[in-house]
């Protein structure tokens, strides 16, 4: 009884889900509710038609009608994920968001590591491939963010890999729809334990320098050091 309850609190859910989903994407996308119907349409005719042709559209229409679902999903999800990574492309932290995405493939991400007051932001992730910074905002000062995050795991983790990726359009950038499959495709270079050890490592750096006492405000000018006796 109880699993019968849960089931039916979570259809409605999963309907909720794909509304929205779908509302979404008609905002980006107003023509994506007429290019589905078209699909599921076209591909249920055609198995129908194909059916009394060899005289069985019982059975061609139920297998029309499955791949015709099956095909509506697919193209329904790629066009909700392009008008997705539009609404987000440009938007401060919009790699970090993408990259949260990865955490169940055994990679840590571990979003600002760098920033500056531009909004310019690094973000980290570790994985069985080493070290991945990747950088979004102004390529120019982010390449400052990138080599000072470098300088500053040398420190600890001299001996890994490190691959810099700027998301964007221009050459040599990688776009933000694309940044997920980028990541995937790298070559595993390290084992698992490996990765637990650099992420400690870099976890205790990030905690150092967190912990290091900084001035709360401008240094006076023409300051005097008390001289050592």
């Amino acid at each position: 009884m109880a699993r019968k309850e849960t089931s039916e609190s979570e259809n409605p859910g999963r309907l909720k889900q794909i509304r929205l989903a779908y509302q979404m994407t008609k905002r980006v996308d107003p023509k994506v509710g007429l290019i589905v119907a078209a699909v599921g349409i076209v591909t249920f005719g055609a198995f129908l038609a194909i059916g009394f042709l060899i005289d069985h559209p019982i059975w061609a229409g139920i297998l029309g009608f499955l791949l015709a679902f099956l095909l509506m999903a697919i193209i329904f999800g790629r066009r909700a994920e392009k008008a997705a990574f539009g609404q987000m492309e440009g938007q401060p932290g919009a790699a970090a968001a993408v990259l949260n995405n990865i955490r169940r493939g055994g990679w840590v991400v571990t979003p600002a590591v760098a920033a500056n007051r531009h909004q310019d932001v690094i973000h980290r992730a570790v994985g069985r491939p080493g070290i991945v910074l990747v950088g979004e905002g102004n390529p120019n000062r982010v390449k400052h963010l990138l080599a000072g995050e470098k300088k500053k795991m040398s420190r600890v983790v001299a001996d890994v890999p490190v691959t810099e990726i700027v998301v964007g359009d221009a050459e040599g950038q990688v776009p933000l729809r694309k940044l997920q499959t980028a990541l995937l495709k790298l070559p595993r270079v390290m084992t698992k334990n490996e990765v637990r050890t650099v992420n400690d490592r870099l976890r205790a750096l990030g905690d150092l320098i967190s912990n290091m006492p900084i001035p709360k405000g401008p240094m006076p000018k023409n300051i005097r050091m008390p001289k050592g006796r």
